[in-house]
């Protein structure tokens, strides 16, 4: 790719959706109060190691309001800024596809009926789609927009396992072959800096996850945050942990875009934990599009431009 209208040297969420939607659109998070298989017992319990739900939920994000009031109030909350804009419905919190398929089927039913909503994000785990939910999805591709989102998390089998995913990579390739072909937007998204991975293993995630039918791939420093098993685990054992500081993941994302196939579109380079939750790497409060203007200027002193090398790392 070259560089963007907006100067990027990468392709960029906020100009593919200015291109898809030809006007703003935001997204407004919602929570089913759905569960993981992770969590219930049917695969393990605790959740994933790092997991903190209230880290990225809003105030009007509650269970017990219906899909319509949640959208509603999202809309009033962002509507104050912008008063003229469509809102994609954003299942993010667990595992949104988990669950009787007829409750899917409603909750995802209301949120189109909605007539601001132009389509659905649905956040999910590679082990809980089937030909059932993604036949229904399928469907509503038709008249929508409908983003599937896919918690990879990483493509290291032993680092699935040290977090307790609960599910193997093989597994999230099987789900992207699963969903693909079907009118379907797909999306991952990865955790950079596990614990126990090189930064050669970090870097081979881009390689990896190049291989896979996706349009929109999410990144993210790791982050240690209150009240989960990996807090826990880093107070005992800090020795597991080598966190980013700010100029290293900087540096290290303009390798990994460099190498990344040239047209994923990057939604996210990076995750900002509320202060009050956040145990570690704290980065002086900085905001995230303050790391992505640093990320920017990297790319443009080192003259990088994303998949650079992607041919010639896939065919070394």
């Amino acid at each position: 790719m070259v560089e963007d209208k907006m100067g990027k040297r990468y392709n960029n969420y906020s100009s593919y959706i200015k291109k898809r939607f030809k006007q703003r659109v935001q997204k407004i998070s919602l929570n089913t109060g759905f569960t993981c298989p992770n969590r219930d017992g049917t695969k393990g319990i605790g959740g994933c190691t790092y997991c903190n739900n209230n880290t990225f939920k809003p105030g009007y994000c509650k269970p017990n309001k219906s899909i319509s009031q949640q959208l509603n109030e999202g809309i009033a909350f962002f509507s104050k800024k912008y008063t003229s804009q469509k809102y994609l419905a954003y299942f993010q919190a667990y595992t949104n596809t988990y669950a009787d398929i007829e409750l899917v089927k409603e909750y995802f039913t209301e949120a189109v009926q909605h007539p601001d909503v132009v389509g659905l994000v649905i956040g999910t785990r590679p082990d809980c789609v089937n030909e059932e939910v993604l036949d229904f999805l399928e469907e509503l591709a038709k008249d929508y927009y409908i983003a599937l989102e896919f918690g990879i998390e990483s493509t290291l089998n032993k680092s699935l396992k040290l977090i307790n995913r609960c599910h193997s990579y093989e597994e999230t390739v099987q789900a992207f072959d699963l969903a693909k072909d079907r009118g379907l937007h797909l999306g991952g998204h990865l955790i950079i800096g596990l614990p126990g991975e090189s930064r050669e293993e970090m870097l081979q995630h881009a390689v990896t996850v190049s291989k896979l039918p996706l349009q929109t791939l999410k990144l993210h420093q790791l982050q240690v945050v209150k009240y989960t098993k990996m807090a826990a685990q880093y107070c005992l054992e800090p020795e597991m942990f080598t966190l980013f500081s700010v100029d290293d993941y900087v540096e290290f994302v303009g390798e990994f875009v460099s190498i990344l196939r040239p047209d994923i579109i990057i939604e996210r380079f990076t995750s900002e934990s509320p202060a009050h939750l956040l145990l570690a790497p704290k980065w002086g409060g900085l905001k995230n599009f303050e790391v992505v203007a640093k990320i920017d200027k990297q790319l443009a002193e080192k003259g990088i431009v994303q998949g650079d090398c992607f041919s010639e790392v896939v065919s070394s």
